[in-house]
């Protein structure tokens, strides 16, 4: 049995930073995701969906330690494009040009995993059948930009609320959002109102992740970890390898222990651009010398 099966398509990334440098990168959360939870010592299978004429994923995850690759075959990519503003990275447009085709509950793999992680792009990627069936089958995590982020016309991505989210929150055993999508979610700024709102309704473990810190929230405390990066030149997948290192954590780890390990994890790794190429002990390490 896999400690965590990551499904979520990989992404065809054109990055243009705040000083006009320009970079093409393969992302979404399956890579960010797949390469920090299997570099920190657990079992990763992954199920990307795409065109393998266009992406390749085992070449994607091959400088990875993920176990297994599940390819699902879409006729198209999904392609986007993310302009940065700031030096920070927290002000960014971004456009999706190019998507997939859903997933179905029937691109599944049979093998049997702790965790399903459903790490779509945006909504369509994935939808309510998945998540039953997912939840059918062990603990699921829902990354909420998945059901969250509508693209327009032209390609560009906005925040819609989820209209499903009660009839859905009650089989999600972990959540993750970021403080904007906590927002829109719940209406309400104050990140700890949103978190015990979102568990209120259903969610049993609620993850919001922030440019500061990271908390969580089983429905009684709330929990929370400062993110302590030396700089931001790989802060492009902080959320997805937030959630990834929180989740595998969770299985053997209380809240308090999870919480500060995927905050140092994902510290480490905004100091490099692309996923988590370190290993367990650069992160303990990192505890060591920055959160003890």
């Amino acid at each position: 049995m896999f400690d965590i099966m990551i499904i979520g398509q990989i992404t065809l990334d054109h990055n243009i930073d705040f000083d006009g440098r320009e970079e093409y990168r393969t992302g979404g959360a399956v890579t960010f995701s797949g390469y920090a939870a299997a570099a920190i010592g657990h079992r990763v299978a992954v199920v990307p969906k795409g065109d393998p004429q266009r992406v390749d994923p085992f070449a994607t995850f091959q400088g990875s330690k993920v176990e297994k690759v599940f390819p699902v075959f879409s006729p198209t990519c999904t392609e986007m494009e993310n302009r940065y503003f700031t030096p920070d990275r927290e002000r960014r447009r971004s456009l999706n040009t190019q998507g997939i085709v859903p997933y179905t509950p029937a691109d599944l793999p049979a093998e049997p995993a702790r965790i399903y992680h459903l790490g779509g792009l945006v909504k369509g990627d994935m939808g309510g059948d998945l998540i039953e069936a997912c939840a059918a089958r062990g603990d699921t995590a829902l990354d909420v930009q998945a059901v969250l982020r509508c693209r327009n016309e032209d390609g560009t991505l906005e925040l819609r609320d989820w209209p499903e989210k009660k009839q859905y929150l009650p089989l999600i055993r972990y959540l993750k959002t970021d403080a904007a999508e906590a927002e829109v979610l719940t209406g309400t700024d104050d990140r700890e109102k949103a978190a015990r709102m979102l568990c209120e309704w259903g969610a049993k473990e609620v993850l919001i992740t922030h440019n500061t810190e990271a908390i969580a929230c089983d429905g009684q405390r709330i929990y929370r970890a400062p993110l302590k990066p030396r700089n931001l030149s790989g802060r492009t997948g902080r959320g997805d390898t937030t959630f990834a290192g929180y989740l595998t954590e969770r299985l053997d780890h209380d809240i308090p222990a999870a919480l500060e390990f995927a905050a140092a994890l994902v510290s480490l790794k905004m100091e490099t651009p692309g996923p988590f190429m370190g290993t367990r002990q650069d992160v303990l390490d990192y505890i060591e010398a920055f959160y003890r």
